[in-house]
């Protein structure tokens, strides 16, 4: 038992050796856990941020104006003046994204009780700031509606109060950088273990092993820990340098157990990308195989859209997926400061994916250095 600790542990140094001598495994690690990371999380926001919006005020009063001078940075930026007759002209071009146009004797028909209705135009193209600014511009003409009519003086019977225990603000920021390291787990775990099996066939360095006194076992292993140790090293560097430093995002719960859970989570998924390497008969068909899976993983177990959201059936083959159960693990102690006594389950889960991938990518790389040997 001793023997074959010290090979794997030999073999797993090798392998940290041979990525070290291949610059474009190293630049991707650093570039997926630095700037992918960065860019991700401030470059693509899911909220309203500085949408380009015009008035047209047919009204020319108080209340018109007390609207227009509403819209404010950093949800928007300040609004233009338009004519109704341009209102077509602006939207095809792209000048702006939401045209409201204010009737004639707004303010008067309010005063007396009526409810005029108000237009909003939308460029619908800008399909993510298109749906969520349309419910801002809703709330903030209602409140200024309400703030005219002086009603807010007048306290309701009940009052729905809404807070955000992580995340207050509603920052995409917050959300999209640690959802972005996690996704980064995922796809460096899977190139890099599957790489690393097929640069020794394409080097023909596997030859130099199986002379050895060997086992297919132990070379695995090695595989498996060595590039699972660069990817937890990394995400951990980028989860407190990038994330917490840069970003300044506040972390919930511990990072210790977010990184003792992704160890675990690493060994299920780095023995997924052994197994597609031995699916794989080269490095460009591995590469379009590994691409193919991690969509799949990436998209469907819940990080980008909830699990809950998707059909029954796909949520029963997602948890085939160690991915599912990480995104689960995660959310729930970098986001809600979740402890072991509630994250056990999705852990073991993860545990108990890994040791039939590992099973099966032992089986099918046995079998594969066998035929070499033949």
């Amino acid at each position: 038992m001793r023997r074959h600790l010290i090979n794997i542990f030999r073999l797993g140094i090798k392998e940290l050796y041979s990525l070290r001598r291949d610059p474009v495994m190293v630049f991707l690690i650093v570039y997926a856990f630095s700037y992918s990371v960065y860019g991700v999380a401030t470059g693509a926001g899911i909220e309203v941020r500085n949408a380009a919006i015009a008035v047209v005020d047919e009204d020319r009063s108080q209340l018109s104006r007390r609207i227009t001078d509403a819209f404010l940075p950093p949800y928007f930026r300040p609004a233009a003046e338009l004519e109704i007759g341009d209102i077509d002209e602006v939207l095809d071009e792209g000048r702006h994204t939401f045209v409201l146009d204010i009737p004639p004797d707004f303010q008067a028909d309010v005063v007396a009780g009526k409810r005029p209705a108000l237009q909003l135009n939308i460029d619908a193209t800008a399909m993510s700031q298109a749906g969520i600014g349309a419910g801002y511009i809703n709330t903030i003409v209602d409140r200024e509606v309400a703030t005219f009519l002086a009603t807010e003086t007048e306290d309701p019977a009940a009052k729905l109060v809404v807070r955000s225990k992580f995340n207050a603000n509603l920052v995409s920021v917050w959300f999209d950088s640690v959802m972005e390291v996690i996704n980064n787990i995922t796809l460096l775990a899977i190139i890099l273990t599957g790489a690393a099996l097929i640069r020794e066939r394409e080097h023909g360095t596997i030859e130099h092993l199986l002379v050895m006194p060997l086992r297919p076992f132990e070379i695995m292993s090695a595989k498996v820990w060595a590039n699972g140790l660069v990817v937890v090293t990394a995400a951990t560097l980028s989860l407190i340098v990038v994330v917490q430093g840069v970003l300044d995002v506040r972390i919930a719960g511990s990072i210790a157990l977010f990184v003792a859970g992704t160890t675990v989570y690493l060994f299920s998924v780095t023995s997924l990308g052994i197994l597609l390497a031995t699916l794989a008969r080269s490095m460009p068909q591995f590469g379009l195989l590994a691409i193919l899976v991690f969509i799949v993983m990436n998209l469907l177990s819940g990080g980008q859209t909830p699990l809950d959201n998707m059909p029954h059936s796909i949520q029963l083959f997602m948890q085939l997926s160690p991915s599912t159960h990480f995104v689960s693990f995660a959310q729930a102690v970098l986001f809600r400061g979740a402890d072991l006594t509630i994250v056990w389950p999705p852990l073991l889960a993860v545990a108990g994916i890994g040791v039939v991938y590992f099973g099966v990518a032992l089986m099918r790389f046995r079998r594969a250095i066998t035929t070499m040997r033949l």
